[in-house]
Order: structure tokens, then sequence, then C-alpha cells
């Protein structure tokens, strides 16, 4: 974990303060900062933390395509397109970060309220088309091996959460289409409990506070394991991630991860945060 003392990603920057590695987080004007404790895992796993996006189903590309179409929108250019190097700015975090990220880099003449209005509209949009059989109709494709590792997670009754970033509005329609393809019915008796970014916060409606206090910051994970999954022990916990911004959330949440070789979590310089790296979910029912 040195190796990182120094470093920037994204909004986050890694420092030592008393011989422990911290991560300070600068987003609306707020100041945090979360050590990265040492964290042990039993091997024995009585609950596990899943991601949604990328880790339980695919759909970044899709989120990436409508960043996409809100520049071209914002940039009154139908042929923008984002750069390879973007791609680790503009997926994991939250949309905020991402737009902001846009914004800076090719149109920071331009204002990000009305950049996160265009961006919901057209999300809102393309998932209408996706849920009407038309448009990406591809765009959420469950992970490999899904179904059986749910219900292998299942049968061995461990309890088993989801975490996601991502507002109610994007996320259950994402999930719900997964758990379709599969044929697995209602996705509420898979998983124990569920945590979403919550609502918009658009004038004259009732919001959370989403975006604000998202991964990377701890507190989805926080919120799904101790109050949803009733954890004593973090020990026995191991979660899963596939991003960047979702390993910080759970080391700062004091929990081991498991990383997915499919994700950024390498190209972001975070392996060394994670106690093993694989390819597959199969992989992890090895662990636990």
């Amino acid at each position: 974990m040195k190796s990182l003392i120094g470093k920037s990603l994204g909004n986050v920057v890694f420092t030592e303060r008393d011989g422990n590695l911290y991560g300070d987080l600068t987003n609306y004007g707020v100041n945090a900062s979360y050590m990265i404790k040492p964290v042990d895992f039993c091997g024995s796993a009585k609950t596990i933390l899943m991601d949604l996006d990328g880790t339980t189903l695919t759909s970044e590309e899709f989120w990436v395509f409508v960043i996409e179409q809100t520049m071209q929108k914002l940039l009154g250019n139908s042929k923008f397109s984002l750069e390879e190097a973007d791609i680790p700015f503009v997926s994991g975090f939250t949309t905020v970060d991402h737009l902001n990220y846009c914004l800076n880099k090719y149109s920071p003449d331009k204002d990000i309220n009305s950049a996160i209005e265009c961006y919901h509209e057209i999300a809102e949009f393309q998932l209408e088309e996706i849920m009407q059989g038309r448009g990406r109709i591809d765009a959420f494709k469950p992970a490999e091996g899904l179904k059986e590792f749910l219900t292998e997670v299942k049968r061995r009754k461990i309890k088993i959460g989801l975490a996601t970033s991502g507002l109610d509005y994007k996320a259950i329609p994402e999930i719900v289409a997964a758990f379709r393809a599969l044929n697995m019915g209602d996705p509420r008796d898979y998983y124990d409990a569920i945590i979403t970014g919550g609502r918009r916060k658009d004038i004259g409606d009732y919001g959370t506070l989403g975006e604000v206090a998202s991964k990377p910051h701890p507190w989805i994970y926080t919120e799904l394991a101790y109050l949803g999954l009733k954890v004593t022990d973090p020990t026995t916990v191991i979660g899963i991630e596939d991003s960047a911004a979702g390993v910080l959330s759970l080391r700062f949440s004091g929990f081991p991860v498991v990383g997915l070789n499919s994700g950024n979590i390498t190209q972001s310089g975070l392996d060394c945060l994670c106690c093993k790296k694989v390819d597959k979910l199969e992989e992890i029912l090895q662990m636990v």
C-alpha cells in the first residue's frame, strides 16, 4: 500500500499520517479523509457484499455511451467521442464526477447543472427504449456465472448484499433486466439487502444524499453491511468489486476486497488494495 502514498486518483489523494495510509477526498466543497486500515479475511464468509455495474452485470459501456451522448449534445457535435484515456474517469465514480471530468477537459465553459439535466434526459430516454424492447436492448448483460454463483451462495446460507452508486431509476431497471434474462425472477428473492444511490434531487421533489455520499465514500457499503445485513464481525465479510471507486469504498469501510480483472482496478493502480484478483465469480466460491 505504501506505493500509493503521494499518488492521486480522480478526486482522491493518498497520504500517510502517523504511519497510516489515508485517502483524502475533495468534492462538492467538502473535504473528507478515510483511513485505509489493514484488513483480515478469516476464510469462511458469512456475508458477501457485491457491486452492481461491472460485477453483477455489465453496463459500463452503456453509461459511457450516455456520457458521450451528453457531451455531443452539450458541444453541438454529433461526431464527438471520448478517448481511451478518458475511460478510467468516466466509469466507476459518480455521474457528477464523470461529467465534471468531461467538462473540465472538453468544455470548461459549460455549467455542471445543465450537464446533469442533459445526462438524465438522455439516460431516461435510453432506459425507456430498452424497457420497450428498442434501442440498446443488450445494454445490461448478466455477469458470467451469476445465476450459479448466487444460487450456491444462498445454498450455503451466506448473506449477500448489493450496493450501487446508481440512482433508483437507473439501478432497478438494470438488475431487473439482468434477472429477467436469466429467468431468475425477483432480485429481492436472492439478495438479503440492496442499497442504491437513491433518488434525484429535483426542485419540488423529495431526494436523497445520492451522489454526495456514494462511492468512493464508504457510506453505501457501511449502510449495506451494518444496517442492511447486520454484520457484527468484519473479518467474516468479503466484498466483490471491479472498479477503483468500489475498491476504495470497501476498504474505507474496513472490508477486504476481491477484485475482478474485467474492471479498471489494475489500470487505476489499486491491485495492492485487493486480497485477491479473479477473472470469474466462480473462483470466489473457492475462497468462501
